[in-house]
């Protein structure tokens, strides 16, 4: 039994005109996902000081600014018209700052003192700079910095 098969008609064949989409979009899903995997991260890292529940002592510690000067064998650190050498700047900066305030003690002064390292030359090196701030780091002073100015200031 022959079955009859309807006519066909020839527009349904005709090559259409309209892009073939779907390969473009699966590449550009492909995409997508390979930038997501290997963009980097943000690693910013913010220090915070937030505020300490129960009771607070205030402490009334000047700051101290130490500078450095250029010196014939390489720098020298000063605080005030006192010269010094960098092992015995940590004593030196922890027996003013409690000279200061008898109240405190050695810990207050170790987590609130702000001590700041100038270098008023410009002739001393970073790595002077980054001496004497890891000197007073490893000492135990939390809050060390460097203290910026113009380079058309004086100190």
């Amino acid at each position: 039994m022959a079955m009859a098969f309807p006519a066909r008609r020839s527009a349904q064949y005709e090559p259409s005109v309209e892009p073939n989409v779907i390969p473009f979009i699966d590449v550009l899903l492909v995409l997508l996902v390979i930038f997501m995997v290997t963009a980097p991260k943000p690693t910013v890292d913010l220090q915070l000081e937030l505020p300490v529940r129960g009771t607070v002592i205030p402490v009334t510690i000047p700051p101290m600014i130490i500078d450095l000067r250029a010196a014939p064998g390489g720098y020298a650190i000063f605080i005030g018209d006192r010269e010094l050498g960098l092992a015995e700047l940590p004593g030196v900066v922890l027996a003013q700052s409690l000279a200061v305030d008898p109240v405190l003690n050695e810990a207050d002064v170790f987590a609130e003192a702000r001590v700041y390292v100038r270098a008023t030359d410009q002739g001393i090196a970073y790595g002077a700079v980054v001496a004497v701030l890891d000197e007073l780091k490893s000492a135990g002073f939390e809050k060390v910095g460097v203290f910026a100015q113009a380079a058309d200031e004086e100190a």
